[in-house]
């Protein structure tokens, strides 16, 4: 990590499983396990030639602009995969 974080993790490794609180945690039941997306897997880095504009409006979104194209190709993919179980 860039920043040194303010947990105190000797705290943390300390804890036993039976002092932390899972009262507000959902059981993962089956259904929760088909509704989740698998990830995947690590991030390939390629050139890729994009429009100026599409390009200014996502780096206009601050920090991260090049997470949030990977974002919208994904609502993409999932959108076509969609509509082709449907057709």
């Amino acid at each position: 990590m860039k920043k040194q974080s303010k947990t105190d993790w000797a705290k943390i490794e300390a804890l036993k499983e039976k002092d932390i609180d899972f009262s507000d945690s959902p059981e993962l039941d089956d259904d929760f396990f088909a509704g989740a997306t698998l990830w995947p897997g690590k991030k390939k880095q390629i050139t890729l030639r994009l429009d100026p504009d599409v390009v200014d409006f996502f780096k206009k979104m601050g920090r991260g602009y090049q997470s949030s194209i990977n974002v919208a190709l994904r609502r993409y993919i999932e959108a076509q995969q969609r509509y082709q179980k449907s057709s």
